[in-house]
C-alpha cells in the first residue's frame, strides 16, 4: 500500500497495518516539528498512551454570567504534541522492514480499477491501493462551509500563574462580534501554558488579529502584562467544518483518510480520535479483505446533528458561546462529552437537545432534513430527454 502524507492519518495507518504488508510513506518531508497540539477526552486508554504529554481530570468552563470548574469523570481530558507523535511512530515504523519513506514533491496520485500510482520527484511508485491525507477534495456546493481557525501560544511566566490539575475547556468571556470565539488553556505547570485562540467563521483574520486578540486575553483574564511572559513556542491551524460529504475515494483505488476522508467532526473540529478510529478500521478489514473499505452506516445521526449546528451558526440564529453555555450549565459535563464525543444514545441525544434553544434548533432541524430529502430525490430522479 502506498499511503500519501506522513501526517497523523498517514502515519497512524502505517503504524496500525499489519506487518505482513508493504508500506510506502510518501510527503514532502520527514515531520519533526512541534506544529500542532492534538486534545482530547476519552474514559480508556489509547495506544499512544506512552507519548501523552499532560492530562487533566478536571475542566473549566466560561462564558459571560457563567463559570465553572467540572469533574470530567470517568472522562480523562489529554493533550499530545506532534513532535512526540511524529518521533515515536517514525521510530516504530523504522524498526519494520516493510515499511519504506519516500520524501519529495507529491506531482501525481490516481488509480484505475487495478492500481494506484503515486508519482513522487519524477518516480513512479505502484500499489494496489494508496490511501490519501495529502490531497483535500474540493469544497462543494449547497452544503454549510465554515472554518475553525486558531493560533496558541507556550508562555513561560515569571511567577506561578496557572493550577496545572485542571484545563480550560472552552472561554467564552471574549468578544463576540457576532462569530463564535473562545479561548481554551492547557497548563503544564504553574509557570507554562498553551494558551490558544479560536474561531468559527467563514473568513480568516489578518496575522495581527490573532496575536492582538491572544494578547488582549493574558492581559485581562491571566493579568499577564507582556513583561510577565515569555514565548517560547506558536502554532496555526485551520480546520474545515463542513457537513458536505467528503468522496471516500479520491479515485478507484485511492482512499481518502483523516482530514481529507471527512475526520474532522464538523461541529467542534476535534480529529484526533476520529482519526484513530477510522485508521484502525482500514488496518482491521485490511488485514481481513485486502481492501481498504470498511462497512460505514447508511445514516449518521451525529452527522445531522452536525449540520443543523453549522445551520444555526451560518444562519446567525445563535452563536456557540450560548450553545455550549446552555450544554454545560443545564448537563453534567460527562455527559456532554460523551454526547461530543458521538456516543451518547438516542435517548441522551434527546434529552442533551431539550436544554438548548429548542426554536431555533428546530428550524434549523427542519431546514436540515428539507434539503437532505431533496438532495436525495434529486439523485434518485430519472433524467429525461427530449
Amino acid at each position: 500500500m502506498i499511503i500519501a502524507g506522513a501526517g497523523a492519518s498517514g502515519l497512524m495507518l502505517a503504524y496500525f497495518l499489519p506487518v505482513t504488508t508493504r508500506v510506502l510513506l510518501v510527503d514532502k518531508e520527514k515531520k519533526t516539528a512541534n506544529d500542532r497540539t492534538w486534545s482530547f477526552w476519552e474514559a480508556q486508554t489509547n495506544p499512544f498512551e506512552s507519548i501523552v504529554f499532560k492530562q487533566w481530570q478536571t475542566i473549566f468552563f466560561h462564558a459571560e454570567g457563567f463559570s465553572k470548574q467540572f469533574d470530567i469523570t470517568p472522562y480523562v481530558y489529554k493533550m499530545i504534541r506532534s513532535a512526540d507523535f511524529y518521533a515515536f511512530i517514525q521510530a516504530e515504523l523504522a524498526k519494520r522492514p516493510n515499511v519504506q519513506f519516500e520524501y519529495g514533491q507529491i506531482e501525481s496520485l490516481e488509480s484505475d480499477t487495478l492500481e494506484a500510482r503515486v508519482q513522487v520527484n519524477g518516480k513512479l511508485f505502484r500499489a494496489p491501493w494508496s490511501c490519501n491525507s495529502a490531497f483535500r477534495p474540493e469544497p462543494q456546493a449547497g452544503f454549510h462551509h465554515l472554518l475553525q481557525h486558531f493560533k496558541g501560544y507556550i508562555i513561560k511566566t515569571n511567577q506561578d500563574t496557572f493550577d496545572s490539575s485542571s484545563a480550560t475547556f472552552m472561554d467564552f468571556r471574549i468578544p463576540q462580534n457576532n462569530e463564535t470565539q473562545f479561548v481554551y488553556v492547557l497548563p503544564f505547570d504553574a509557570r507554562t501554558a498553551l494558551v490558544e485562540y479560536t474561531l468559527f467563521s467563514s473568513t480568516l483574520l489578518a496575522d495581527g488579529e490573532y496575536d492582538a486578540s491572544l494578547k488582549h486575553y493574558l492581559r485581562h483574564f491571566l493579568y499577564l502584562e507582556p513583561n510577565d511572559y515569555t514565548i517560547l513556542e506558536s502554532e496555526f491551524g485551520i480546520i474545515p467544518m463542513t457537513d458536505a460529504p467528503f468522496p471516500r475515494l479520491h479515485s478507484p483505488r485511492v482512499m481518502n483518510i483523516g482530514v481529507a476522508g471527512g475526520r474532522a467532526k464538523p461541529s467542534t473540529g476535534y480529529a484526533f480520535l476520529r482519526i484513530l478510529r477510522q485508521t484502525q478500521a482500514i488496518a482491521a478489514h485490511w488485514q481481513a479483505t485486502q481492501s481498504p473499505l470498511y462497512p460505514e452506516p447508511m445514516f449518521d445521526r451525529h452527522a445531522w446533528m452536525d449540520s443543523v449546528y453549522l445551520q444555526v451558526l451560518e444562519q446567525k440564529r445563535q452563536g456557540g458561546a450560548a450553545f455550549f453555555s446552555q450544554l454545560f450549565q443545564k448537563n453534567p459535563a460527562p455527559t456532554v462529552l460523551k454526547f461530543l464525543d458521538e456516543n451518547s444514545s438516542l435517548l441522551e441525544d434527546l434529552r442533551l437537545m431539550s436544554s438548548v434553544n429548542i426554536p431555533v434548533f428546530t428550524k434549523s432541524a427542519f431546514e436540515i432534513s428539507y434539503q437532505i430529502a431533496r438532495r436525495s430525490l434529486m439523485r434518485i430522479a430519472p433524467s429525461t430527454t427530449r
